[in-house]
């Protein structure tokens, strides 16, 4: 998998690079494509500066589903980077685990209709 990175209104370190990559690099699990050319695209970023609650960081998260026509994006905010990515990451897994078990689900649908049809 191929993560692109963006950050807005932060410092990017290779540090956080590192990082971020070895978490999304994770993900690639519930996704198979036979190239193996699934793209990531990840934006971190500092929303808020000199609000009450401090420091808000926000990372997103964009994959392309090859089995279905759809991108999957997932959101999260927190004061902490760090969690901010942890977070989007779960977020991600979660919806990712969703669309593989639609696909499942939906081959079984068709397989026990087709079975139902040469029972007669």
């Amino acid at each position: 998998m191929r993560v692109n990175i963006k950050a807005t209104n932060m410092a990017f370190t290779p540090a956080l690079k590192n990082f971020v990559e070895q978490k999304i690099s994770n993900l690639d699990k519930f996704i198979s494509h036979p190239d193996g050319g699934i793209q990531a695209w990840v934006e971190i970023g500092l929303t808020t500066k000199g609000q009450k609650s401090g420091d808000i960081y926000r990372a997103e998260i964009q994959i392309p589903v090859p089995h279905f026509d759809r991108t999957v994006r997932v959101e999260a905010r927190h004061t902490d980077l760090y969690t901010a990515i942890e977070n989007a990451k779960d977020l991600m897994k979660m919806e990712l685990q969703k669309t593989k078990d639609k696909k499942i689900s939906l081959s079984r649908r068709g397989a026990r209709l087709l079975k139902n049809i040469l029972k007669y």
